[in-house]
């Protein structure tokens, strides 16, 4: 029988759906173990990357199924906030980049399309045709009873129990706070609604106020007060526009960008008039600080969408505003056409404001020189830069014009001296991002300053509550711990409230919508009771149901009998055991996770473990599905099968570790199962008297009265069998999937070559072997390849690998003398494989030379004396027969003692009593088939030594000799 994934795949998910074989509930036998993956958002299809987001969560809960546990693996679909609706109004525009993307991306039908133009309707459409589909495809163990979307009404009640209660624990504020806003749909956004900038932080601008000829302020901005004193000159872009406006009822003069900018931080602006930057340049204005006059300088590289779009200039301490100023100075003659006279730009000289270690009074121009920068342009110039400015930082110190502040360090200085200006009004601020930042609609985000609900996560007891948890969590990788906590240390207040989208309006003020990372923190709970939601009234779903429910009865006045009975299976499931998750998420929705469940539930009930996700490639590129850079799984399924993409997505890396699925690699991995369904048929189809070794998952005795009479070498693969199990089982209790399976699928096979190798087939014992092997290796592939395993399980034994369950090890089949005996074996195939790859001999006769007794008697004294030259030495020199050989001895000891270092003391005991010459002599017919040729084993004494061989025999490194 040939292996067809589709027939077997096909046949075994309408078998697990119409059993309801995943369905998880409450059970007293066996733990209970939750699992849990951030629920999908359908503004798009599913691609291959988010099939391993959820492939790998499925190899856990299926581990944890045939170890016994009750497992739950739910899934659910997030539609809260704007994306889908953005997605929504593209697709009614027309705009072409979104029709193309649905259309060849994602194989939407062109009469499928007006189905798309409401935003529940293009969610149901990527849920329905897209991930369900998907996920089904893939073999997913999720209990699909469970299944809600975030836009459902009984959802919202518990959303609303969820904000109400922090709200009135005081952990809710109303306040003017910086947010994300899309100037493009002017609302709100957080990281789950960006195209771009999704890292993108909120940083704050000093803004130097300048003042012009006529008065008018030219705010300057800078992320370095201090320099102020320093500033030689300032550039505008000549070309670009400029206004003058009023600002809080000064006039000001800066880019057309920073009106809007301005506006959406909380500032007033007036009546503006229009200019461009040419004429701007050769006005000479103010330093407030110093009340020196400086000149304003054309400069392409300004831009005018950057804070205010007017620059300070400190050639002293910043290398671009150095070579900026030298380049300006080559440029003087041009100048004229603006009315600036060219000697007053080569007049302008540095100014230095501090002292550093190892630079010079120019710090800028010593490191220009440092790294030989040429130009604005040269890639030097930011290593440089980046280098000055982190020295200056931690060590620059002041100079005698900054008063009270000279001599101190700028990390020391720069906030004290930053908001004594501001108090003396010389200094403003701005805010911008570290990045540019893109909403999902295509329009730009800006800071903006807005009154808002917000979260107050700097509170100093949740904080302590979360780090808490946060300390016993089971963290994989362990590394990402002191991510948790960097994010609970520098986690302000987060705006948890939009102007509009889909979700949960908020319940004091349903004019604003709770934001999508923010009413996605406790949604686990959720999971443990939504499919036993649908008799209760969302009306009834008040405050003290959801109390009864999650705090029990003393929680509320007259407890809800049908709150209580939920309470048992939220009591079953609770805690999350694990949750599996992508590393950007640490900074935002996983550190929020474990808040809400700190603030919320009682410790015994906050999460276990979190699993973090690499990031995805394709063809060594980032997956983009607005750019079509995407494989769907179902192309990929219908192409390899489910089990291969499941495979190579498990096998690739561990989770979080980045992969790259690859078409070349996938396939060879597709030939790989194909190869092993085939050598597993053969397997099955011959057959085994007796027993086929796979019923019980407890260890079977050696003398069971079924298993036939088994040879050194069955028990040597029977040994390694066990090992293999051992390194799975723990592998997968750490989510080492790659590491696991590494060892289920190519350990495994690599024992196997060379057992098939080594014995006789023919025999029923080797046949029973090979089906008790079998048995064993289908149940630890199963989690990763669950169609092929359990098709294969049952044609062998009668039962599925998932009711046969995880192997144990059996201790009493584990025989390390066998394995270090065999080890023996191959290790001489190899180097009589090496010689006659070398000599390209065909042997006729092959005489293998066991080492004399007296090396042995040097061998145990290593052993024994330990890996120590002298000692050894020592002790060998003590005989009188040892002592003759002088330096014959010698070269021995410093041989064997390089020898035994290598060797581990468990591996050494046993050769200690090991006689290599039997283990070579049993071996004899397996070399004989193996070269086709006469194979003598000697003792390196005998006579027979025509190839002068004998004497170079150590123990466990025979000489050899051929012809």
């Amino acid at each position: 029988m040939s292996y067809d994934p589709a027939d077997i795949e096909t046949r075994w998910r309408e078998r697990w759906r119409q059993e309801g074989y995943y369905e998880a509930d409450p059970d007293e036998d066996g733990d209970a173990t939750f699992i849990t993956v951030p629920y999908p958002y359908p503004s798009g299809g599913m691609h291959v990357g988010h099939a391993r987001t959820y492939t790998v969560p499925d190899v856990y809960a299926r581990y944890r199924r045939l170890q016994g546990d009750n497992v739950l693996f739910p899934i659910a679909w997030h539609v809260t906030g704007t994306p889908i609706i953005g997605a929504v109004e593209r697709l009614k525009k027309g705009e072409e980049e979104q029709l193309s993307v649905l259309r060849d991306t994602y194989n939407v039908p062109e009469e499928t399309l007006q189905d798309l133009e409401t935003p529940m309707g293009f969610a149901r459409y990527f849920i329905e045709e897209h991930y369900k589909k998907g996920m089904r495809q893939l073999g997913l163990s999720v209990d699909w009873r469970r299944e809600f979307t975030t836009n459902d009404e009984r959802y919202s009640k518990f959303i609303t129990w969820q904000y109400r209660t922090l709200k009135e624990r005081g952990l809710l504020e109303k306040g003017l706070h910086p947010v994300k806003y899309c100037t493009n749909e002017d609302n709100p956004v957080t990281t789950h609604d960006l195209l771009e900038g999704e890292e993108a932080e909120f940083q704050e601008y000093t803004l130097v106020r300048f003042e012009g000829e006529d008065g008018a302020i030219l705010p300057m901005a800078t992320l370095r007060p201090e320099t102020v004193r320093g500033v030689t000159n300032a550039y505008v872009d000549p070309d670009g526009d400029y206004v003058r406006a009023t600002v809080d009822g000064e006039r000001w003069v800066v880019s057309r960008q920073a009106v809007q900018k301005l506006e959406l931080q909380d500032h007033e602006i007036g009546g503006d008039s229009e200019l461009s930057g040419a004429d701007l340049v050769g006005e000479r204005v103010t330093n407030p600080i110093t009340g020196d006059e400086v000149l304003v300088l054309p400069a392409s590289f300004v831009d005018t969408d950057n804070a205010t779009g007017v620059v300070m200039s400190v050639p002293a301490h910043s290398p671009d505003d150095y070579i900026a100023l030298q380049e300006a100075k080559e440029r003087a003659d041009e100048m004229a056409e603006y009315g600036i006279d060219p000697e007053a730009v080569r007049a302008i000289e540095s100014v230095p404001i501090l002292t550093v270690e190892g630079y010079g009074e120019v710090p800028a121009r010593d490191a220009v020189e440092e790294y030989d920068v040429s130009s604005q342009e040269d890639p030097a110039l930011e290593e440089a830069t980046q280098e000055l400015y982190n020295r200056e930082f931690h060590q620059g110190r002041l100079l005698e014009a900054y008063g009270e502040y000279a001599g101190e360090t700028v990390e020391d200085v720069r906030e004290r001296f930053r908001d004594d200006y501001r108090e003396r009004g010389a200094f403003g601020a701005m805010q911008e991002f570290t990045e540019d930042v893109v909403c999902r609609c295509g329009g730009a985000v800006e800071v903006a300053k807005q009154e808002t609900w917000f979260l107050r996560y700097n509170d100093e007891d949740w904080m302590a509550k979360t780090k808490r948890l946060v300390g016993d969590l089971d963290t994989i990788p362990e590394n990402t711990r002191e991510q948790y906590t960097h994010t609970v240390d520098w986690l302000n207040e987060w705006p948890c409230i939009r102007n509009y989208g889909l979700g949960t309006r908020l319940p004091w003020d349903e004019d604003f919508v709770i934001e999508p990372l923010s009413d996605s923190t406790v949604y686990m709970a959720y999971y443990t009771i939504a499919h036993r939601l649908d008799e209760i009234p969302p009306g009834e779903m008040d405050r003290a149901f959801f109390d009864t429910l999650f705090y029990g009865t003393d929680a509320a006045e007259a407890p809800d009998e049908r709150a209580l009975e939920l309470r048992e299976e939220w009591d079953h499931w609770y805690p999350v055991d694990y949750r599996v998750s992508a590393n950007d998420l640490i900074s935002n929705h996983l550190t929020f996770y474990l808040y809400h469940h700190a603030e919320l539930f009682d410790e015994a009930n906050w999460p276990e473990g979190i699993t973090i996700m690499g990031m995805g490639l394709l063809e060594g590129r980032k997956m983009s599905s607005s750019k079509g850079h995407v494989v769907l799984p179902g192309e990929a399924i219908d192409e390899y099968g489910a089990d291969t993409v499941r495979f190579f997505l498990l096998n690739s890396a561990e989770p979080w570790q980045d992969y790259d699925w690859r078409d070349e690699a996938v396939s060879s991995a597709h030939g790989q199962l194909r190869r092993f369904y085939n050598r597993a048929t053969e397997v099955i189809e011959q057959g085994s008297p007796g027993d086929p070794g796979v019923r019980a998952a407890e260890p079977r005795e050696h003398d069971a009265p079924d298993e036939p009479d088994l040879r050194p070498i069955d028990e040597w693969l029977l040994s390694k069998l066990q090992g293999v199990i051992r390194e799975a089982t723990e592998a997968l209790e750490g989510f080492e999937t790659r590491t696991a399976s590494q060892a289920a699928f190519y350990a495994m096979e690599e024992h196997l070559r060379w057992y098939r190798r080594r014995a006789d087939l023919d025999r029923e014992g080797a046949r029973w072997t090979l089906r008790h092997v079998l048995s064993r290796r289908l149940r630890l592939l199963a989690p990763f390849t669950p169609f092929l395993a359990n098709e294969l399980h049952e044609r062998l034994a009668g039962e599925s690998a998932e009711d046969a369950g995880w192997p144990a090890v059996d201790e009493s089949r584990e025989d390390p003398t066998v394995e270090v005996r065999e080890s023996l074996v191959e290790s001489l195939t190899d180097d009589i494989n090496d010689i006659v790859d070398v000599t390209g001999t065909d042997p006729d006769v092959v005489r293998v030379y066991t080492a004399a007794d007296w090396k042995r008697s040097v061998f145990e004294q290593v052993v024994e004396t330990g890996p120590d030259v002298g000692a050894v030495m020592s002790e060998v020199m003590s005989d009188p027969d040892l002592r003759e050989r002088g330096d014959e001895v010698n070269d021995l000891v410093q041989e064997l003692v390089e020898f035994v270092r290598e060797q581990e003391d468990d591996r050494l005991a046993i050769l200690e009593g090991t006689e290599e010459a039997d283990v070579y002599a049993d071996a004899v017919g397996f070399y004989e088939r193996e070269f086709d040729a006469d194979v003598r084993v000697l003792d390196e004494t005998g006579a027979e030594d025509p190839g002068d061989r004998a004497g170079d025999a150590v123990p466990f490194r025979p000489a050899i000799h051929i012809e």
